[in-house]
């Protein structure tokens, strides 16, 4: 049995599509069909149902697709092992790399299984659809991910800073409540820009915002650096850098925090996926 027959098996099965599959591959077509064909002949078992307008996978294809991609992993494995160049490891996340992405790059460079990061900016939605579609091997994602066909898992927890206008009264305070804040002034960024942030930062809120929220993170800055009453609320590792205009922040207390996660697709190898969440914790 050939290794490269598994990875066939295991590209058509994520394609259900011999024709994408054949794309992924960079081969004809007919070569995937032939080594599916050789497979199945090889195990004794039939791994797909083909008709004209689909492929599915089955029973047996099932539990066949699990066992193979354990094993790809492990070939992997004992090439690293044996000297050969680390894989690239394709990252989603924001333009915006702080302190804590540096170290967990540094991690996954030197780490048990190395890797060699690649960043790719997306916003929040690409980011998923991108895992989900394998070209992404992993997102970074602010707040939690409900949308199934991914595996979502914690890794790290971030406190949220209240964004101000340096003119604003409370600017100087070494900290605030959310209580000290007028509701009614707080600006938030269009949900569709980051709906996982968004929900978070939602459901921390005292009071429901009255304003509907509008715009991207942009427009919002520039609304709070122009209106003294104005604020905004945004993850503290993204404030590494200084606020352009007239903007400080001031961190919460009580402190509300937004939880970090790592999704990868369900058929990412368990081990791997747990490295990527050690190298990204707090």
């Amino acid at each position: 049995m050939e290794l490269r027959a598994l990875q066939y098996f295991v590209t058509v099965s994520e394609e259900l599509h011999f024709g994408r599959a054949a794309e992924r591959l960079h081969i004809v077509q007919s070569a995937v069909s032939q080594q599916i064909v050789r497979l199945e002949r090889e195990l004794g078992v039939q791994l797909l149902e083909r008709t004209s307008r689909s492929v599915r996978l089955t029973a047996v294809g099932e539990r066949v697709l699990v066992a193979a991609r354990e094993t790809l992993a492990a070939a992997a494995r004992v090439r690293v092992v044996a000297g050969e160049e680390a894989a690239p490891l394709r990252i989603g996340m924001a333009s915006c790399v702080t302190a804590r992405f540096d170290r967990a790059l540094a991690r996954l460079r030197d780490g048990d299984r190395p890797a060699v990061p690649h960043l790719v900016d997306l916003p929040v939605t690409a980011r998923l659809d991108a895992v989900r579609d394998g070209h992404l091997d992993l997102a970074l994602v602010r707040g939690a991910v409900t949308e199934p066909g991914l595996r979502v898992m914690p890794s790290w927890s971030e406190p949220l800073h209240a964004v101000l206008s340096t003119d604003h009264p409370a600017a100087a305070r070494p900290s605030l409540s959310l209580l000290d804040l007028d509701p009614t002034k707080l600006r938030l960024p269009s949900r569709d820009t980051d709906p996982p942030l968004h929900d978070a930062m939602l459901a921390a809120l005292p009071v429901a915002p009255s304003r509907p929220p509008a715009g991207d993170l942009v427009n919002v800055l520039f609304e709070v650096s122009q209106d003294p009453g104005s604020w905004t609320l945004m993850p503290a590792e993204q404030l590494a850098a200084p606020l352009y205009g007239r903007m400080t922040h001031v961190p919460l207390d009580p402190p509300v925090t937004v939880v970090g996660h790592v999704v990868t697709s369900p058929a990412t190898p368990k081990t791997c996926a747990a490295s990527y969440v050690a190298a990204f914790s707090d």
